[in-house]
């Protein structure tokens, strides 16, 4: 592709920008930097994940909520920031190989990512929530489900969460466009789906006819992991991504793919 391109020419202009000064071979964890160029953050993403990170057929730049919020943290610290594809089993052992700075990847804060990695602040709580009919009055909350029909895409955790709700009959389908052309068309009374799933839906599609409700049945924060030990790059992005959320930048990128914060 035309990007890798791209990055592999800047990487051979990095290692013999190194190999001048007299550099080691090694890299470091720390975003580079030199007084003659600007500081570059290098960030591992898997690119297969929207509405965080994707790329759309003849585009050259990875798209995403998490795309426009590195790059929008990275300018807050004065980096250049340098995005790499890399599968997801493959970040956190890229992380420790010193291969990239930071991970931003839809990426759940757990206990047992933590022993290996660092997290900034949450920047985006996910979880299982619920579309209904913009008309429906009588479904607020999971508990008014019971009784109710609900759609869920095969396969995923909404629908193993769906089969544990008493008195709900579940009605199973490929994807998450055909849960909520069920529900638009009175098949069923609300869909369970993931809440960035749910959300970008409705604002990618324009959907009318429908609303999501703020209520989760499950939630997770996502985090940007770094290196254990890194505690200042760590505070950098803590610090940058606080002054996005302060100054509105953060609730511009979030609209521009969830809809306005509710």
């Amino acid at each position: 592709m035309k990007f890798k391109k791209i990055l592999a020419v800047a990487a051979a202009m990095a290692f013999a920008v190194s190999a001048f000064a007299g550099c080691g071979g090694s890299s470091s964890n720390q975003a580079s930097s030199s007084s003659s160029e600007q500081k570059v953050l290098k960030v591992g993403s898997s690119i297969d994940f929207a509405p965080f990170e994707f790329q759309d057929e003849g585009q050259t730049e990875y798209q995403g909520f998490d795309m426009d919020l590195i790059r929008a943290i990275g300018k807050e610290m004065g980096y250049e920031v340098e995005i790499q594809n890399i599968g997801f089993d493959g970040l956190i052992p890229a992380l420790q190989a010193k291969n990239i700075d930071v991970i931003i990847s839809g990426m759940t804060i757990n206990d047992d990512r933590k022993q290996n990695v660092e997290f900034s602040d949450p920047y985006y709580q996910s979880g299982l929530t619920m579309v209904v009919r913009d008309n429906e009055q009588n479904i607020q909350s999971f508990k008014d489900l019971k009784g109710r029909k609900v759609a869920v895409q095969i396969g995923t955790t909404s629908a193993e969460k769906a089969k544990e709700m008493e008195g709900v009959e579940v009605k199973e389908l490929n994807t998450p466009a055909d849960c909520f052309m069920e529900l638009k068309n009175g098949g069923v009374d609300a869909v369970i789906n993931d809440r960035p799933v749910n959300d970008y839906y409705i604002v990618k599609t324009g959907a009318t006819g429908v609303k999501a409700l703020e209520e989760k049945l499950t939630a997770e924060d996502y985090g940007i992991a770094l290196a254990k030990g890194n505690t200042d790059l760590q505070q950098k992005i803590n610090d940058a991504l606080k002054k996005l959320h302060d100054d509105g930048e953060y609730d511009q990128i979030y609209a521009k793919w969830f809809g306005e914060k509710k």
